[in-house]
């Protein structure tokens, strides 16, 4: 027996222990959890013509882009908004669970007008720079307003052409406040004051910051997933995760022995590169990205599955063991290669088709399939040549006894 090569073999293995346990933490806080795993909110919106604007593709862009605007002011991470067909979007908001607050921000138009007595429009939100929701001297919740230079010239000759007449502040074609000009304001400043709670003027200020809607929005289906339901989707994935792993470390130990040793802590090292990739790209898992994780780890066993059959095939044959080995990785290399191969181009062609969970899968899949390749060749060939030059007992069956 050589003991340097079983020094570098318990080493090796000592080092993949310790960089599992290290790895908890970072892998935990990197990779966010999808709307089935965590809870959350999903909503349907449905967009509606108007006189003003018609629902195109271009609309269509508008709304997704604003939508996104107001959903980053709640702080949601990772966030998904899709189109669906024509006239849908799909918004799911992970670990969101006031979904009424959500729909009242994402459904308002926030069309901002000011309009004098006789129904003349001096300035709109398209003028606006900024909106933000404070309290005034008196601690009551305003949004302040502040205008463009070409906004303020124009709200500049509005209040001077109404001067001691009230000036009507409408959102969405509703009155908030009609306050009378005291003074010809020429900052490009204004407020909006008799908003009768702190939640609404947060709600305007968030509104007028993204700006209006190009066409009209209706929610047509509103859907809270719980964080109790989420937790026993991650329940029952770690179980089955668990089960078909420890099933696939019994099997390649009881049918390669030796080999099959090797075979599952290259699986082990596989596994953290997944996750680490996972973690790296801020991915957010989701069930169907949990499936395709464990898909592919099935698929990792198989390229080791093939190569170390060929292995096999080479004793048959009566190579040496070190013979064998590099007959066995070089012949099955071309099948490993083409499946993995052909899967990949599977992978992409899911996420550059698909959408929403659908991506998730591809995600997993496609990163499990390159992991795969490295682990099942480079790393398990390192180790079987370690674990054969140590002078160990490989006890790998072939006909007329073990190796």
């Amino acid at each position: 027996m050589r003991w340097e090569n079983v020094a570098k073999l318990v080493m090796s293995i000592l080092l993949i222990a310790l960089i599992a346990f290290l790895s908890y933490r970072p892998i935990k806080e990197g990779i966010k959890l999808g709307l089935d795993l965590q809870g959350g909110t999903h909503l349907v919106l449905n967009l509606v013509d108007t006189p003003e604007a018609k629902v195109d593709n271009q609309a269509v862009t508008g709304v997704i882009n604003i939508i996104n605007d107001r959903i980053n002011q709640f702080g949601v991470s990772e966030p998904l908004i899709l189109p669906e067909g024509n006239r849908r979007i799909i918004v799911e908001l992970p670990g969101l669970e006031d979904s009424e607050e959500a729909v009242r921000v994402l459904s308002m138009t926030a069309y901002l007008e000011f309009v004098d007595e006789i129904g003349k429009v001096w300035v709109t939100g398209k003028d606006l720079k900024n909106a933000q929701f404070v309290y005034d001297h008196n601690n009551q919740p305003v949004v302040e307003l502040e205008f463009r230079p070409e906004g303020a010239k124009k709200f500049a000759e509005a209040t001077k052409a109404n001067l001691g007449k009230p000036l009507g502040i409408l959102l969405d074609q509703k009155l908030v406040t009609a306050p009378v000009v005291q003074d010809v304001i020429t900052n490009g400043r204004a407020v909006i004051n008799g908003i009768p709670s702190a939640e609404e003027a947060q709600r305007y200020a968030i509104a007028l910051r993204s700006g209006a809607l190009p066409v009209k929005v209706e929610i047509v289906e509103n859907r809270t997933v719980g964080p109790t339901l989420g937790q026993d989707s991650i329940d029952k994935s770690v179980r089955a995760f668990a089960l078909g792993v420890s099933a696939v470390v019994l099997f390649m130990l009881a049918y390669y022995r030796g080999f099959g040793l090797v075979a599952n802590l290259a699986l082990a090292v596989y596994v953290l590169l997944v996750l680490w990739a996972l973690a790296g790209l801020g991915a957010v898992l989701t069930l169907p990205g949990i499936a395709g994780c464990i898909l592919s780890i099935g698929m990792a066993v198989d390229a080791n599955v093939i190569i170390f059959e060929r292995i096999k095939e080479e004793l048959r044959n009566g190579k040496t063991i070190r013979s064998a080995l590099d007959a066995g990785f070089t012949r099955a290399m071309a099948t490993v290669v083409d499946a993995n191969l052909t899967t990949l181009i599977a992978a992409v062609a899911l996420y550059y088709l698909g959408t929403g969970a659908i991506r998730g899968f591809a995600v997993t899949l496609g990163l499990g399939i390159i992991a795969s390749m490295i682990t099942a060749v480079a790393l398990t060939k390192y180790m079987l040549r370690l674990f054969i030059n140590s002078g160990l007992p490989i006890g790998i069956r072939v006909t007329g006894g073990e190796r």
